[in-house]
Parts: C-alpha cells; structure tokens; sequence
C-alpha cells in the first residue's frame, strides 16, 4: 500500500489576486482542453510539423490538431512558421510562454501520478 502524498499549505495563494487568478482560468481553459497537453508535450519533445505531431499524439484527428494548435497559437503558447519552399513547409514550435508553460504542468503531472496510478488512492482523503 502507497503511502498518502503529502499535502502541502495552500497558504502562498494568499499573494495572487483575482485578476490573476481569471488569467490562470483563462490559460487553464486552453490547456485544460482534450489534446492540449499532449500536444504541448509533443512540441516539446522536438516535433515540429503537423506530420510530427499526428505521429506521435495516437488517436488525435488532423481536424482536431487543426483547431487545438489555432487555439494553442492565439493563446501565445505555439508559434507557426511558413516555410516559403515548394511545397510550403508550416513548423510549429513552443514560444517562451509555452515553454514556461510545461515546466509549470509538471506538478500537476506529478500530481496526477500520485492520486491517479492507483486505483486505491480515488477516494482516499
């Protein structure tokens, strides 16, 4: 039996404000979505084209892809860039904020492990 994870002071919430709070509510909202983080993952791990991506994000639709990375772009967390070759060659990759962004989503990672991998930990408090 896996010990109970540590629970830690949620005490350094009381320097965020509530406009920064909507903030994290509206990034939350982005890549919270299904797919969002995979693909984030994916971008970090050095695709880089629609191709690269659908390869390795199994069961994500090209259709899906489409609209996740238009919204992954107009939250400033994904970068396109056309290649002017023949054919156009389109690269996406992490901006800065993205990258922060998945430094971020590791705790939560972590979290997820801690509560979720065991089905004995659903439900303990």
């Amino acid at each position: 039996m896996q010990p109970s994870p540590t629970i830690q002071s949620s005490a350094g919430w009381n320097q965020v404000n509530e406009d920064e709070c909507r903030h994290a509510s509206q990034v939350l909202e982005v890549v919270g979505q299904r797919w969002s983080p995979s693909i984030l993952l994916a971008l970090a791990r050095g695709a880089e084209r629609f191709s690269d991506i659908m390869a390795v994000v199994a069961g994500l639709s090209a259709r899906m892809l489409t609209l996740r990375l238009k919204q992954l772009e107009t939250a400033e967390l994904v970068e396109r860039t056309v290649v002017p070759t023949t054919p156009v060659m389109v690269r996406y990759r992490l901006t800065p904020r993205g990258d922060d962004l998945i430094t971020a989503l590791q705790p939560i990672a972590g979290h997820v492990q801690r509560w979720e991998s065991d089905g004995d930990a659903r439900g303990r408090n």
